[in-house]
C-alpha cells in the first residue's frame, strides 16, 4: 500500500457519476497508479484499465478492486449495478 495513501469513508462512491470514473478518483485519492493497484488486488493493469474506462463490470473484479482500496466490497458493485446499458454495460 503506498505510504500516502490516505483513509477515506465509502461515502466517496458517487450515486451520480459512472463507476469507472469514480473507481479513478478513489484510487488517485488514496496515492495507488494503476500499477500498484494492480499488484494490491491481483489484476492486471488492463483489467483495471478496462474497468476505469466502463469497458468492464464484472462484480468479482469490483469486489477485488474494493478490497485493495478497503472500501466495503459491494461498494463498487452497487454502483456498476446502476450503470445503464447504454453505456457499453450488457443487460444481465
Amino acid at each position: 500500500m503506498p505510504q500516502n495513501a490516505k483513509s477515506h469513508a465509502s461515502s466517496e462512491v458517487s450515486e451520480n457519476g459512472p463507476i469507472y470514473t469514480t473507481l479513478k478518483a478513489m484510487r488517485e485519492a488514496r496515492g495507488y497508479s494503476v500499477e500498484e493497484l494492480s499488484l494490491t488486488c491481483g489484476l492486471a493493469v488492463d483489467e483495471i484499465d478496462d474497468i476505469e474506462n466502463g469497458r468492464e463490470f464484472d462484480p468479482a473484479k469490483l469486489r477485488r478492486v474494493a478490497t485493495a482500496l478497503r472500501l466495503p466490497e459491494d461498494t463498487l458493485v452497487a454502483s456498476a449495478a446502476a450503470v445503464p446499458a447504454a453505456q457499453g454495460r450488457p443487460l444481465a
